[in-house]
């Protein structure tokens, strides 16, 4: 190979090596997202379990309180 062919070679590799960092350096950002995220989405899915067991509990107390009061169907 010439020199100048030589040059242009390592000048593409440098160039390759520049965007590869510059990859690598998004990739990590978006790993960091992601594990954000993901304890984000376990603590929604939480609330939300909390929140049907809290409409469940009331469920149970409203019939209870609608039996006392004779206010419930007859079919329940």
């Amino acid at each position: 190979m010439t020199d100048e062919t030589t040059n242009l070679v390592l000048e593409h590799l440098r160039a390759i090596r520049g965007e590869l960092a510059t990859v690598k350096d998004e990739l990590r950002t978006m790993k960091t997202e992601i594990s954000t995220l993901r304890l984000q989405v376990g603590a929604v899915s939480k609330l939300v379990e909390q929140c049907v067991e809290d409409i469940a509990t009331v469920r149970v107390r409203l019939d209870r309180i609608e039996r006392r009061l004779d206010l419930a169907d007859a079919s329940k």
